[in-house]
């Protein structure tokens, strides 16, 4: 499974996680982290400390919504958290590869061809760490919210997600 950082999705989370400045490590898993409850079981943590990307556009400009994997997030709160104006709809995944360089089920909090304005579900610091995609499946890096808003800049908007149960 360690080949699996070395493909060329992971490297380039991985060469922008470094330009960022982290100094952690992307870790391939045995197990796959496809869905926030994958990634929970595959790392032994609760799914709140999973981070999901979920991608929306916001008229016409891509958002990038960071939610605890045990949250829903509210669409109508991303353009305001963002100052973003008109409709947000999900993407699809089609979409989601365009204008992300990514599949679904990999796709990390940055690395994107283009910047994509990102706001983040505060609620992911309950945890000391949380675990973000990092371009394919079965990979992953550990962050906190505070290095997630600095690696992303993002900010935290507490409007932004709904417990999911």
């Amino acid at each position: 499974m360690g080949s699996l950082v070395e493909r060329k999705s992971v490297r380039r989370v991985r060469e922008a996680l470094a330009r960022a400045g982290y100094g952690g490590d992307v870790v391939a898993l045995a197990e796959t982290a496809r869905t926030a409850a994958d990634a929970a079981r595959a790392l032994g943590v609760p799914e709140g400390a999973i981070v999901k990307s979920l991608l929306f556009t916001v008229g016409e400009t891509p958002a990038l919504a960071l939610m605890a994997g045990d949250r829903r997030c509210v669409p109508a709160a991303l353009g305001a958290a963002l100052g973003l104006a008109g409709e947000v709809r999900r993407a699809d995944a089609d979409t989601v590869r365009r204008l992300t360089g990514y599949s679904i089920g990999g796709v990390p909090p940055l690395g994107f061809p283009a910047p994509i304005a990102t706001a983040i579900d505060p609620s992911l610091g309950r945890f000391p760490a949380v675990y973000a995609a990092a371009g394919h499946p079965y990979c992953v890096f550990a962050t906190t919210l505070d290095e997630l808003g600095r690696l992303t800049g993002g900010p935290a908007a507490a409007e932004l997600a709904l417990a999911a149960n």
